[in-house]
C-alpha cells in the first residue's frame, strides 16, 4: 500500500491471493475477489478508491493502491488478490505496470469485467462540463440480485418474430412522449402500452452498454450541443448497462432498471434483441480504457509492424477469435442472456468476427462456432449483420452452423428496387419474398432471413420515398459521411413539397413498402417511426443527432393513428393471423401460384414491374392473393375465377378504405383495376380441390409456349430458387443465365465492399454502426 494509502479504512484492509477465476471482481469468503487478465508479468496493482471520490488524478487523495507479488498473485498471465470485508460500493482500477505505456502514455485500466461502472447519470447525457472517467464499481451483496417475480422469458419461435429496432433514448426522449422517466430503460417500460398495441413481439434495442457520447469533440452544425455518439456503437462496458439510460443514483441502478425493463416486456409477450458491437471497440485514435493496455496484441487484430488492421471503418478490429477475446465475448453474451434475461443479439458487422488472428477470413471461426455450440444459449436467437468494411460480404453465406440468421441485405436492395420501378429485378423480387430459399435453403429456413427496408443506419422509410439524395449537412461533415446509393425515389420532387399528389404518392409507396416486409416469408424488421412516416429531412447517417431529427415524434405518430399507424397495425395484425407467412419450410407450387394480369401466366421477361401469386394455406383452407403493381401505368387483372375473393387492402385507396375494417367482396366478373404504384391482396377461403385445379391448369398451358419458358425462362428461376420452379439444374451452366438477376455493383450491400468503406472512414460518422 502507497503513502497515498494510510487512511482508516485502507489499513484495516486484509489481503489476501485471491483466485484467478472468475475474470473481474466476484464476492468471495466474505471478501471480493479481483482477477484479471494481462500479457504485463512483473508489475500490476489494485487501486481502490471510495464511492463518489473526485475522479481527477491531483485531487484523488484518499485511494489505496495494492501491489500485487508476481510469485503470489500471479497465476499464469491471470493476476488475482482478495480482499476484506467486501467494500461495496467501492470503485477499483488496475495499475498495469509500473510506467505508463510506451506507445499510449497511460497505464490505469478499467476492469472489461466490470458490471458496474461509475460514470455520469442520466441528466448529464452529452454534458461537456462533466468528465468522463469511468471506473469498475465493486457491487454489494444484492446489487446483482434480480426477483423476476415468476416471468418466464416468452421463447417466440424464430419464424413468429416481428422485430421492432428502437433506439432507448431516442424512444422516448421527445418531450411529448408524455413518460415520467424520458429517454431511459423506464421509459420503454411506460410505452409498453404502445408497442402490444402496435403488434410487435420483439425489440431490438440499438447499443445498451455503457459507451461515452462525448468521445467527439464537438463540431462545426446547425445543430450545435445536440451533436454527440448518439447511436452508442462504440463500447466501453462489455458487461454495464449504460448509465444515462438509468434513472437512479445508487449501486446497481443501471442493472436493476436495465433488468426492469426486460421483465416487464416479458411480462407483455415482448422479447427483447441487443444490437451489440464485438467487432471493434471505444479505444479508437487516443481512446484508452481497458484493452490497449492490458494486451493490445491479444485484443486487436495487428500487423507485423505493430499497427492496428482496420476492418470495421473504425480504426481497429476486436481479435475476435483469438481464444482469450472469444472467451470474453462468450462471458459476456452468457451475462446478458443467462444472468439479464436477454433473448437475442442482434452482431454489429458480424463478418469482421469471421476473421482469424491474422485478419483473414474463416470457414469455422472459434467465436462463432463456440456460441453456436453453447447448450445454454440454445433458445438465444443470434442474429448477423454479415458484413464488415474489409470486403466480406456474407449474406447467405455466413457461418450458421444451422442456427445463425442473418439482415438479408438483398431483400432490402432488391424491394427498394422494385417498389420503385426499377426494370430487370423481378424474379430475384420473388425469390426474395419467398423466402430467400437461394441463400437460406442449405441447412436454414425461410425465418433465418430478417427482412427488412430500412435499419437505424439510412434513410427512414419516409425519407426513402422522398429524397433521391442523402442531405447530412447538418452532421458537420459537408455531406461527405453516410452513404451514397440508397436506391431511393423521391417520387417526383426532393424533400418537402405541396404537391399533393407527390405527397399521395409518397404515402402509397410507404404502403407498399410496409405490405411486401410485413407479408414476405421471414422476419421481419420495422424501424421505429416509420409506422407513422418518421422524417429525418434526408439525413441519413444520424448517429450523432440527440435531437429531434432522430427523436420518436408521439405528435405526429397521434396524427397518424387513423391514416398510416392504422395500416401498419392491420398488417402486423394480418401477418399474425395467417400461418402461410410464418414457415419453417420453403414454398413449392403447392403452396404458391404465380400469375401475370392474368391468372397462371406470369411474365418473367417483363421490364414492367408487375407480378401477382396465391399463397394456399391447405390447414388454414385459405387463398391469398397479391398483385403488385410497380410501376406507373393502371392494371387490369383478372383475377382466378375459381374463388369467390374479398378485399383485405389495396395501397391506392385512401383511409380507411385502403384497409378496411370488414371485408369487401371484388366484382363478381373478376376484374380489378389496380392503380399505378399499388398493392392489392385479397382473400378467398377454399376447398382441397380448388388447389389441384389451379395445379392442372398449369400443366394444360400450350406446349409451345411450356417450351419457351423451359428454355428460356425457367432455368433462371430455378437458379435463383423462385418458389414453383425445378432446381436439380447444373448451376454452372445457368451461370449466364443468372446474370441479370445478380445485384448490380450499384448495390448498397455490393458497395460496402468499395466506396461504403471509403465512406465511413472519411471522418467521425465512420465510428457508427
Amino acid at each position: 500500500m502507497d503513502s497515498q494509502g494510510k487512511e482508516s479504512w485502507a489499513a484495516e484492509l486484509r489481503v489476501g491471493v485471491g483466485k484467478p477465476f472468475p475474470l473481474g471482481v466476484s464476492k468471495y469468503a466474505q471478501g471480493a475477489n479481483f482477477a484479471v487478465y494481462t500479457e504485463e508479468t512483473d508489475e500490476v496493482a489494485l487501486i481502490l478508491y471510495p464511492p463518489h471520490q473526485d475522479k481527477e488524478g491531483s485531487r484523488d487523495l484518499r485511494r489505496a493502491e495494492l501491489a500485487l507479488d508476481p510469485k503470489m498473485n500471479r497465476t499464469g498471465q491471470v493476476w488475482h488478490i482478495h480482499i476484506h470485508p467486501l467494500l461495496e460500493g467501492y470503485e477499483y482500477m488496475w495499475r498495469i505496470g509500473a510506467e505508463p505505456h510506451i506507445r499510449f502514455g497511460k497505464n490505469i485500466c478499467l476492469d472489461p469485467y466490470a458490471k458496474i461502472i461509475s460514470s455520469p447519470l442520466v441528466d448529464q447525457f452529452n454534458d461537456r462540463s462533466v468528465e468522463y472517467s469511468p471506473r469498475g464499481v465493486i457491487p454489494s451483496k444484492k446489487s446483482l440480485l434480480f426477483d423476476w417475480e415468476g416471468v418466464c422469458p416468452p421463447r417466440i419461435p424464430l419464424k413468429d418474430l416481428i422485430i421492432y429496432e428502437l433506439h432507448v433514448r431516442g424512444f422516448t426522449m421527445n418531450s411529448d412522449s408524455e413518460v415520467q422517466y424520458k429517454g431511459t430503460f423506464l421509459g420503454i417500460v411506460e410505452k409498453i402500452p404502445y408497442l402490444k398495441e402496435l403488434g410487435v413481439n420483439a425489440v431490438e434495442l440499438l447499443p445498451v452498454f455503457e459507451f461515452n457520447e462525448k468521445e467527439w469533440p464537438l463540431k462545426e452544425s446547425s445543430l450545435g450541443d445536440s451533436i454527440c455518439q448518439y447511436w452508442g456503437y462504440s463500447t466501453v462496458g462489455f458487461f454495464a448497462p449504460m448509465n444515462r439510460y438509468c434513472v437512479g443514483n445508487v449501486l446497481g441502478a443501471a442493472v436493476f432498471e436495465f433488468r426492469t425493463m426486460v421483465r416487464e416486456l416479458h411480462r407483455a409477450g415482448i422479447e427483447v434483441i441487443l444490437d451489440v458491437v464485438y467487432n471493434h471497440t471505444a479505444e479508437f485514435g487516443e481512446g484508452f480504457y481497458h484493452f490497449k493496455g492490458l494486451a493490445v496484441g491479444t485484443y486487436y487484430l495487428m500487423n507485423e509492424d505493430g499497427n492496428f488492421l482496420d476492418y470495421t471503418g473504425c480504426g481497429s478490429t476486436f481479435n475476435a477469435n483469438h481464444p482469450i477475446v472469444a472467451q470474453f465475448i462468450h462471458d459476456s453474451i452468457r451475462y446478458w442472456s443467462l444472468e439479464c434475461g436477454v433473448d437475442g443479439f442482434r452482431f454489429d458487422l458480424a463478418s469482421a468476427m469471421t476473421r482469424d488472428t491474422r485478419g483473414n477470413e474463416s470457414k469455422e471461426p472459434l467465436l462463432i462456432h463456440t456460441l453456436s455450440m453453447d447448450p445454454a444459449l440454445r433458445d438465444v436467437k443470434l442474429i448477423a449483420e454479415p458484413w464488415d468494411c474489409g470486403g466480406l460480404y456474407h449474406v447467405g453465406s455466413f457461418p450458421h452452423f444451422g442456427v445463425w440468421a442473418e439482415w438479408n441485405g438483398r431483400f432490402r436492395d432488391i424491394v427498394r428496387c422494385f417498389i420503385k420501378g426499377d426494370t430487370g429485378t423481378l424474379a430475384e423480387f420473388a425469390t426474395r419474398i419467398c423466402g430467400s430459399e437461394d441463400l437460406y435453403g442449405a441447412g436454414r429456413t425461410p425465418a433465418h432471413s430478417i427482412n427488412f427496408v430500412t435499419a437505424h443506419d439510412g434513410f427512414s422509410l419516409y425519407d426513402l420515398v422522398s429524397y433521391n439524395e442523402k442531405h447530412n449537412e447538418a452532421n458537420g461533415e459537408d455531406n461527405r459521411d453516410g452513404e451514397t446509393h440508397n436506391n431511393s425515389w423521391n417520387c417526383g420532387q426532393e424533400g418537402p413539397t405541396e404537391d399533393e399528389d407527390i405527397n399521395q404518392l409518397r404515402r402509397r409507396q410507404v404502403k407498399n413498402f410496409l405490405t411486401v416486409l410485413l407479408t414476405s416469408i421471414g422476419v421481419p424488421m420495422l424501424v421505429m417511426g416509420d409506422e407513422y412516416g418518421h422524417t429525418k429531412n434526408g439525413n441519413n447517417n444520424t448517429w450523432c443527432q440527440d435531437d429531434e431529427i432522430s427523436w420518436f415524434n408521439w405528435t405526429k405518430c397521434k396524427e397518424e393513428k387513423d391514416s398510416l399507424l392504422r395500416f401498419t397495425r392491420k398488417l402486423i395484425k394480418f401477418r399474425k393471423d395467417h400461418a402461410v407467412f410464418r414457415r419453417n419450410s420453403f414454398m413449392n407450387k403447392q403452396v404458391i401460384t404465380w400469375h401475370g394480369v392474368e391468372p397462371y401466366r406470369p411474365n418473367w421477361k417483363s421490364s414492367y414491374n408487375f407480378i401477382a401469386y396465391t399463397l394456399h394455406d391447405d390447414v388454414a383452407k385459405e387463398n391469398i392473393y397479391f398483385a403488385l403493381n410497380a410501376g406507373a401505368e393502371e392494371r387490369k387483372i383478372a383475377v382466378p375465377n375459381s374463388h369467390k375473393w374479398y378485399r383485405i387492402l389495396d395501397t391506392t385507396l385512401f383511409p380507411p378504405e385502403d384497409f378496411p375494417d370488414e371485408e369487401v367482396e371484388v366484382a363478381s366478373d373478376g376484374i380489378y383495376a389496380l392503380k399505378s404504384y399499388g398493392v392489392l391482396v385479397l382473400y378467398s377461403p377454399y376447398q382441397d380441390e380448388e388447389v389441384d385445379a389451379e395445379n392442372t391448369v398449369l400443366e394444360n398451358i400450350p406446349e409451345e409456349e411450356e417450351e419457351e419458358e423451359e428454355n428460356e425462362i425457367r432455368r433462371n428461376l430455378a437458379a435463383l430458387r423462385v418458389p414453383g420452379f425445378a432446381h436439380d439444374v447444373d448451376t454452372e451452366s445457368l451461370e449466364p443465365l443468372t446474370e441479370p438477376y445478380k445485384l448490380r455493383e450499384s448495390s448498397s450491400s455490393i458497395n460496402l465492399k468499395a466506396e461504403y468503406f471509403i465512406t465511413r472512414k472519411s471522418g467521425p460518422a465512420s465510428f457508427t454502426g
